[in-house]
């Protein structure tokens, strides 16, 4: 609230990170960052590091727009066909696409070859999720793994003896794909609100996606206030949690189920670190979320050069920070949570 006039964004709304509100807020946090640390120097340029053309290309741009910067967006995901970079420009912006996280080693040399200036005022954005942390390609299914036992220990502490493991694995596979993200709208607290409620027998799987399919439910909304329209038919315990989430979704709020939240916070810093230091590096990419460690070496090249650094992620704090009784006992936030740093194989 207190940047929100500044943004001309309403008090109390939290935007979603691929609408332009959201960069319009993060381009007034980079501004008044770089403020702070170097109040002579104003930013005239953007990068952005990220994994997903869709999502982080988007967040690019309207990032860019926000800030009238030009720049480039660096988007990584490991694939197995021979390494190569794709540059899309775009006027004075442009797209570095790489299949390799070892390819941002070249990142220097081709900022040299374009005349694109690192120093103190460049500010390069990294994305946390799947790619400072859990490499998309590589290292993502850690974070996938955390997620869906997060749903699942949601759902089985509200159910309890009612908690159908075969049947919620089924609906949240069948829920999670692309085919339903306009339904869905790729958000994880949909998920595990449509997995909850499925679970608790108000409307069947099929039921659900036989609706979705026809185009009789074509939204995440539509399906709460039909569910607020039956919330008799939960149990006490269940219309409690549904009003939680159905009050947040109805204010704005893009990461409504706190309870989900808070599940997630722990099944991921279960995951950090847990190994020991000598495991190899293949267990460790496949038993814990780790560091990637070219990002982690792009990040120390830039901060020699002067730029600021600034990394982003769209998780809540109830995703991020720990409750009061785990700090207690010595969690930390997970930009704090010590874990392995892994490289490219």
């Amino acid at each position: 609230d207190v940047v929100a006039p500044s943004v001309g964004l309403p008090a109390g709304v939290i935007p979603r990170k691929s609408e332009p509100a959201y960069a319009r807020v993060i381009a007034h946090l980079l501004h008044a960052a770089r403020a702070l640390e170097a109040p002579g120097a104003r930013l005239a340029r953007l990068i952005l590091i990220g994994d997903t053309r869709l999502n982080d290309g988007t967040a690019f741009a309207n990032l860019a727009r926000a800030g009238a910067w030009p720049g480039l967006a660096v988007i990584v995901a490991e694939q197995d066909d021979p390494p190569q970079v794709e540059i899309v420009r775009e006027g004075d912006r442009a797209l570095y696409l790489a299949n390799r996280w070892s390819l941002l080693g070249e990142l220097a040399d081709f900022c040299r070859a374009e005349t694109l200036p690192i120093d103190e005022r460049t500010v390069v954005v990294i994305d946390l999720d799947k790619t400072a942390l859990g490499a998309r390609g590589r290292n993502d299914r850690t974070i996938d793994q955390a997620r869906v036992e997060a749903v699942r220990r949601t759902v089985v502490g509200l159910l309890g003896d009612e908690f159908d493991p075969p049947a919620f694995r089924a609906a949240y596979d069948r829920l999670n794909r692309p085919a339903f993200h306009p339904f869905t709208a790729d958000n994880q607290d949909y998920l595990a609100y449509l997995c909850l409620i499925l679970g608790a027998g108000l409307l069947d799987l099929p039921q659900l996606v036989a609706r979705v399919e026809r185009g009789e439910l074509t939204s995440f909304h539509q399906f709460i206030h039909e569910v607020d329209r039956r919330r008799a038919t939960l149990s006490p315990a269940l219309q409690a949690i549904h009003r939680q989430v159905y009050d947040r979704v109805r204010a704005g709020d893009p990461t409504p189920f706190k309870t989900f939240r808070r599940h997630e916070y722990r099944a991921t810093v279960e995951r950090m670190g847990a190994l020991p230091d000598d495991a190899p590096a293949v267990e460790l990419l496949a038993g814990e979320i780790t560091l990637t460690q070219e990002v982690r070496a792009a990040a120390d090249w830039l901060r020699g050069e002067g730029v600021l650094l600034f990394a982003l992620s769209d998780k809540p704090d109830e995703a991020s920070q720990p409750p009061a009784e785990l700090a207690a006992a010595g969690w930390q936030p997970i930009h704090r949570t010590t874990t392995h740093a892994v490289g490219g194989q």
